[in-house]
C-alpha cells in the first residue's frame, strides 16, 4: 500500500525521499562523529585549539570520536591560572603612592619605571602559564580576548590593572559573552584605555562608544554617527576610583536625559546600551565570524556563520555553544582548511616548546622573542589589536621566526642551513659595527633602512638570549614517536609537527635528527 501511495502521489514520494535522505545523512554524520579521530585529526584539533600538541597529547585524543574529543576539550577549560601571579597583583590600595597632582618629576619617573618592571614580570608570568597550563584552550581564548577587548601598557601603565583584566579574560574565556562584554566595558584598564574616565555630562567622549560598536560587537556598517553620540552620553560618569583601582559610576557626571539609540528611546545608561548591542543579531554574527577566523579559516562561510550565530544568540551568548558548533562544522575538518592559518609569534614560541618538550627557565626572554616577531604581550599596536594572518609574515618577522626555530633545533650559535652571512649595519658608523644575521633564504636587501637593520640586529640579540638556555633532545623526542621502524617514526613525527605535507622534505638518506630539524625549518611548520 505504501508503494502504491507513493506512485499515485508524486509529492508524497518526494517528501518521503527527502525524509529517507535526511535519515541516511543523519546516520552518516553520526558515524563520522563516532569514528575515532586518528592521529591526523587529533593533531588538527589540538593545534587549532591550543598550542603545538605533543605526541603524547595526540595519542590521548586519537582514539576519541570528534564529539567526545570536543567535549573533553571544553570540559577542561579553566577559569584561573595554574601559575601563581606576582605578589604585587594582590595590592588594593591607591594606584599611585604619590597623587599625580603632587608628584615631582622624580616621583613620576620612579612610578613609570616600577610599572614598566611589573609589566615585564607579567609578560614572563603569562608566558610561563601558556607553557605549563593543563588547558591550552583557556590560554588561547585569553589571548583571543586580549586582542579583541584591547588595552595596552602604553596608556594603562599600571601593572595590576593589566593583570586584573587578564584574569577577567581567563575567568570568562568560554563563559557568557554577554557577561564578558559587561565585565570588559567596566574593567578599569578599559576605562582608562578608551577614555571613559574623561566621558562626562556636557562634554561626552565618544571613544568607547565607537569602539564598542565597531570592534567589540556589531562591526562596521551596523550603526551610524548619531548612535555613537547618543551612546557616549549613556556612558558618561563611568570612571575608576584611584584610591582602590576599582570601577565606579559618578552620578553627578552622568547624563540622565533621554537618548535615541538604534531607533529606540529611553534614559539609557551604559549597561542598557550594552544590552541593546547584545539584542542585535549582528553582534552574534560578528563574534562567530571572528572566532571562525581564529579557529577555522581566513574566509568565513557566511551561511554557516549565520547558522551558528543563531544558536549562539539563543543560548544567551554561551561561548561554548559557539565554539562547539564551529569545531563540529564540516569546514573545520575540511582538507582545504588544513594549514590555512598562520601561527602567531606566541604560537610559534610556546607551541614549539610544548610540542618538543623543551623546558624554559627564562620566560621573560621568550616574551622578548615574541615581541621581536611582532607580538608584544600587553602592548597590542592599537585599539584594533594585532591583525594576524599574513601580517605575521614579512621580511623582518620571517627572519626572526626562522632564527628562533634554527637556534631551538640546533642549540648552538652555528650557521643555519644554507650558510650564514654577516652584514654590517650602517647605524654603527661611530661605534663597533653591529652584525646582522641573515641566511640564504632571507637576506637583507641593499635598500634596507638603517632603522630596519638596527631592528633586525636587536631582534637577533633577543633571540640569542631567549634561546641560549633551551635544550631540545631530538633523539629522545623521536623515541617517543610511535612506530617500530625509521620510516614509521618519521611519518609519526611529520604528522605531529606539520599540518600539511612538507614543502621541503628531507632527503631520504637524512638521519632522523636532521630530518626533525628540517621539519621545524619547513615553511609548513609556520602554518596550522
Amino acid at each position: 500500500m505504501m508503494l502504491v501511495s507513493l506512485l499515485r502521489f508524486p509529492s508524497l514520494r518526494i517528501v518521503s525521499l527527502r525524509i529517507a535522505l535526511a535519515a541516511a545523512l543523519s546516520v552518516a554524520c553520526g558515524a563520522v562523529a563516532a569514528k575515532p579521530l586518528g592521529e591526523a585529526d587529533a593533531r588538527h584539533l589540538l593545534a587549532r585549539t591550543g598550542f603545538g600538541p605533543a605526541p603524547s597529547e595526540i595519542a590521548a585524543y586519537a582514539p576519541l570520536s570528534r564529539d567526545d574529543a570536543i567535549e573533553q576539550l571544553l570540559a577542561g577549560v579553566k577559569t584561573t591560572s595554574a601559575t601563581p601571579p606576582p605578589e604585587w597583583t594582590r595590592e588594593t590600595g591607591p594606584l599611585r603612592t604619590t597623587p599625580a597632582a603632587l608628584a615631582t618629576e622624580a616621583d613620576r619617573k620612579a612610578f613609570q619605571q616600577e610599572q614598566a618592571s611589573r609589566v615585564r614580570e607579567l609578560r614572563a608570568w603569562w608566558m610561563r602559564e601558556m607553557l605549563v597550563t593543563p588547558s591550552p584552550l583557556t590560554e588561547r581564548m585569553t589571548l583571543f580576548w586580549h586582542n579583541h577587548f584591547v588595552s595596552s601598557q602604553q596608556k594603562v601603565r599600571v601593572g595590576r590593572l593589566l593583570y586584573a583584566q587578564n584574569a577577567m579574560f581567563r575567568a570568562q574565556s568560554l563563559g557568557s559573552f554577554a557577561t564578558l562584554l559587561h565585565a570588559a566595558a567596566t574593567d578599569p584598564a578599559m576605562v582608562i584605555y578608551l577614555d571613559s574616565v574623561q566621558n562626562r555630562k556636557g562634554t561626552p567622549n565618544e571613544n568607547f562608544a565607537r569602539e564598542v560598536m565597531e570592534l567589540f560587537t556589531l562591526g562596521q556598517g551596523h550603526y551610524d554617527e548619531q548612535d555613537v553620540k547618543e551612546a557616549a552620553r549613556a556612558f558618561t560618569g563611568w570612571s575608576i576610583d584611584r584610591d582602590t583601582g576599582t570601577f565606579v559610576v559618578r552620578p553627578r557626571l552622568h547624563d540622565t536625559g533621554e537618548k535615541a539609540i538604534f531607533g529606540r528611546f529611553g534614559q539609557f545608561d551604559g549597561d542598557a546600551v550594552l544590552d541593546l548591542l547584545l539584542a542585535r543579531p549582528e553582534t552574534a554574527e560578528f563574534i562567530v565570524g571572528k572566532l571562525w577566523r581564529e579557529f577555522v579559516s581566513p574566509d568565513p562561510d557566511s551561511r554557516e556563520v549565520r547558522r551558528i550565530a543563531v544558536a549562539f544568540r539563543e543560548s544567551n551568548y554561551d561561548l561554548k555553544v559557539a565554539l562547539r558548533n564551529l569545531l563540529q562544522s564540516p569546514a573545520f575538518w575540511a582538507a582545504d582548511n588544513r594549514g590555512s592559518l598562520i601561527k602567531s609569534p606566541v604560537e610559534i614560541v610556546v607551541g614549539s616548546l610544548r610540542q618538543l618538550d623543551v623546558t624554559a627557565d627564562d620566560t621573560l626572554a621568550l616574551a622578548l622573542v615574541t615581541a621581536g616577531m611582532g607580538q608584544n604581550l600587553f602592548a597590542p599596536p592599537n585599539v584594533r589589536g594585532w591583525p594576524g594572518g599574513d601580517v605575521w609574515i614579512n621580511s623582518n618577522t620571517l627572519l626572526a621566526r626562522k632564527q628562533f626555530l634554527d637556534r631551538l633545533a640546533r642549540n648552538d650559535a652555528g650557521p643555519p642551513p644554507g650558510g650564514r652571512t654577516m652584514m654590517r649595519s650602517p647605524a654603527a658608523s661611530t661605534a663597533t659595527p653591529e652584525p646582522v644575521a641573515t641566511d640564504s633564504a632571507m637576506t637583507m636587501t641593499r635598500d634596507a633602512t638603517v632603522e630596519e637593520m638596527a631592528r633586525a640586529a636587536r631582534v637577533a640579540r633577543q633571540i640569542d638570549r631567549g634561546t641560549r638556555g633551551l635544550r631540545f633532545d631530538a633523539a629522545q623526542w623521536i623515541a617517543q614517536c610511535p612506530g617500530d621502524t625509521r620510516e614509521r617514526k618519521m611519518d609519526a613525527a611529520a604528522r605531529a609537527l606539520l599540518p600539511i605535507a612538507a614543502q621541503l622534505p628531507p632527503t631520504p638518506d637524512a638521519d632522523m635528527t636532521s630530518a626533525i630539524y628540517a621539519m621545524l625549518l619547513d615553511p609548513a611548520y609556520q602554518l596550522k
